[in-house]
């Protein structure tokens, strides 16, 4: 049974209804990727669409221990504080040069595409300027392995307009610089393409990573593989 709200979400007595369909279907049907784009978007996606952005998820689960938002959530963990602390901690790192990045990209190929201009007579705009290109390079890859696969999953939606613009732009500075695109801006090219605003690309990689930052809070409750930091003052430094 559909019971249309002007809610995501309708609670009756015994009732649970999301995006207008019974809480006991979605259990059925075990799709997270299928439920939060529904109501992120509040339209029913294609089996294509939940396919690529199930893969998005999939490809922003974690990043080994250097991202900031990783080590912050780590820290906080380490001083005995529960989950909960910890995941806000590693949330409240992601800014303008973590995580911020994928909205970044979204909105630069959102101007681009409003303005009509060629995406790779930008990029040598941009490179001209000497400024980096929102969505490209990487501070450890020189190729980052998620951006392929994605790219052929993308291949396959009904609306390819900004992963054709991120591609264009990608070839571009691979032969100028050597450049290629990263996880940032292929996920922002496909979620722009199926219809998510900028505004929720940030939220999106937090959705994704969660369940590799809850991994390494575990991880340091049990094993305190990271330490708390201590100050501790020699002779000279006291």
């Amino acid at each position: 049974m559909v019971v249309r709200s002007s809610e995501p979400t309708y609670v009756a007595p015994n009732r649970l209804v999301l995006d207008g369909e019974d809480i006991t279907s979605w259990i059925e049907r075990a799709s997270p990727a299928e439920l939060w784009f529904r109501m992120i978007q509040g339209r029913a996606p294609q089996p294509v669409e939940v396919r690529v952005f199930n893969a998005i998820l999939c490809a922003m689960a974690d990043h080994g221990s250097t991202p900031p938002s990783t080590q912050a959530a780590r820290l906080v963990a380490s001083t005995g504080s529960g989950v909960h602390c910890a995941l806000a901690a590693g949330m409240m790192a992601f800014g303008e040069h973590h995580a911020g990045a994928i909205e970044k990209a979204m909105g630069f190929f959102e101007e681009i595409n409003q303005s009509g201009r060629k995406p790779s007579e930008v990029v040598m705009e941009i490179l001209a300027e000497r400024r980096k290109i929102p969505g490209f390079g990487h501070r450890y890859h020189t190729k980052d392995p998620r951006v392929e696969p994605l790219v052929r999953l993308g291949k396959n939606l009904p609306n390819t307009t900004f992963l054709e613009m991120f591609l264009e732009m990608e070839r571009a500075l691979r032969n100028l610089k050597g450049i290629n695109g990263n996880i940032d801006g292929v996920s922002g090219a496909l979620l722009l393409d199926m219809g998510f605003v900028k505004e929720a690309g940030r939220a999106v990689f937090f959705a994704g990573r969660l369940p590799g930052m809850v991994s390494w809070i575990i991880k340091e409750i049990y094993s305190g593989y990271f330490k708390p930091y201590k100050l501790c003052l020699d002779a000279k430094g006291a």
